[in-house]
């Protein structure tokens, strides 16, 4: 019988011991993995990202030490290891981190990994549009807007998006699938910028 824990919503990273573990790409990827398509084991991560299953497992246990995920219950036999997401999100305060030795080269990196990932998202939507039903063209949103804000505006702006997003993924949730929907991906930014790329 499968584990039917649900995931918790997200959990608040304080130490950036924690948050470098998950900077490692393949870390954050594996993570990933489990939060959309449920518990696995490593052999199965390891066919889908194109590494070993020695090598998954290693990264695996890596996260299981900091509780981004755990053995999966009632999955699998004894010779099969299956691990699950802990949790929907990770989330952290930036200037938390940075105060932290060697925190802001951990920041950079995720935030590197986050742009990565925002890319992947964005492109696999453009190669994949039109294998959607109709309905989808005039449901997708792509959107940029530009504001002239104080960073105390912006952290408001910023924490209201999340709010907002927070209430449709409590809703929604990507892990848990139902008749008639799809995989739909949200990127809300709020970055400063000296000046608009040209």
């Amino acid at each position: 019988m499968a584990d039917e824990k649900p995931l918790e919503h997200a959990v608040q990273v304080t130490d950036v011991r924690a948050l470098r573990a998950l900077s490692h790409p393949l870390r954050n990827r594996l993570l990933g993995l489990l939060r959309l398509n449920g518990p696995a084991t490593a052999s199965q991560l390891g066919r889908t990202v194109g590494e070993s299953s020695g090598s998954t497992s290693y990264h695996l246990r890596q996260l299981a030490a900091y509780g981004f995920v755990e053995e999966a219950e009632g999955h699998g036999n004894a010779r099969e290891r299956w691990w699950r997401a802990r949790h929907r999100m990770t989330s952290w305060q930036a200037a938390d981190v940075v105060a932290q030795d060697g925190g802001a080269e951990v920041q950079d990196e995720m935030t590197r990994l986050q742009l990565d990932g925002h890319a992947r998202v964005l492109d696999a939507w453009h190669e994949q549009k039109e294998q959607l039903d109709p309905a989808w063209t005039a449901a997708a949103s792509v959107n940029d807007y530009a504001l002239r804000l104080r960073p105390d505006q912006a952290r408001a702006l910023a924490e209201e998006l999340d709010a907002v997003v927070s209430r449709w993924m409590h809703e929604h949730p990507a892990d848990v699938s139902a008749e008639g929907t799809e995989l739909v991906a949200v990127l809300a930014d709020v970055v400063p910028l000296t000046e608009w790329p040209t």
